[in-house]
């Protein structure tokens, strides 16, 4: 395991990054945008962000690997790995949104290990060590603690890209416009895993995401109480494309929503 002090390593190379990416906000213009995939956008912010986190993160853990949105570096995989998102809810970014994060966590043998979000709109950086807790700007902090659905706040991603389940993504959200408070999309995967650690929200759930979407956030949620899966309750959420999170007490009502309307 890592030691906890390794955080105060790698926070301060985030915080830079997402400086840097403020520092740009308003000099992007829609000639700098380029089409990766459908729906699917990058810029010279997304790209110089990863160099930057790469190359500071290299020092910090020479021996590790990568596996980066971007691909500014070779991703080869090693026992240990940084899985980086330099820029998540790029779209909001570009359409000078302000919810989009910074995703930065190292895998060790299959699991996260550490994690760190920072959301750069608000400046909120939140991370966690595994057995450590999870952290909000250096405070510790926990899931929500609602008792019935009708209580909770959901949040999702709308699919972008993969429209073949989208029947049953429509039938899970008519579940939740009946039984819970409500459903917000704010765009960005890492952000939703963060708020719902800080029990903001009180599940997430999306497909067609990739690790560096989940792979810190996930720790976050965990490490504040919350359980992850993927959607038939398994555990192949880091690549498998899949994820639900939700806080322990409505786990067992919200779990067998998604189930109902995804594996049925």
């Amino acid at each position: 395991m890592i030691h906890p002090d390794f955080a105060r390593e790698v926070l301060p190379v985030v915080r830079s990054v997402a400086e840097y990416q403020r520092s740009q906000l308003s000099k992007v213009s829609r000639n700098s945008i380029e089409l990766k995939s459908l729906n699917s956008l990058v810029s010279y912010v997304d790209k110089k962000s990863e160099e930057l986190l790469v190359e500071s993160l290299q020092k910090i853990l020479p021996e590790a690997g990568f596996i980066t949105e971007e691909e500014t570096v070779v991703n080869t995989k090693k026992e240990y790995n940084w899985i980086i998102d330099p820029l998540d809810g790029t779209t909001n970014y570009l359409h000078q949104i302000p919810v989009y994060a910074i995703s930065v966590a190292l895998e060790h043998r299959g699991k996260i290990i550490f994690g760190v979000v920072h959301e750069v709109g608000r400046d909120e950086c939140f991370s966690a060590i595994r057995g450590n807790g999870a952290f909000l700007n250096g405070k510790k902090i926990s899931v929500s603690h609602a008792e019935k659905l009708s209580d909770t706040l959901i949040a999702t991603g709308f699919p972008y890209y993969d429209f073949d389940r989208m029947a049953a993504f429509l039938d899970l959200l008519k579940l939740c416009f009946q039984k819970t408070r409500g459903v917000r999309r704010i765009g960005s995967a890492a952000t939703d895993l963060a708020y719902t650690a800080a029990g903001r929200f009180d599940a997430f759930f999306e497909y067609g995401l990739s690790s560096w979407d989940v792979a810190a956030g996930s720790l976050i949620v965990e490490e504040a109480g919350g359980l992850v899966t993927d959607f038939s309750g398994g555990s192949d959420f880091l690549f498998g494309g899949e994820i639900l999170v939700v806080q322990p007490k409505i786990a067992s009502e919200f779990t067998q929503m998604v189930r109902t309307a995804f594996l049925s």
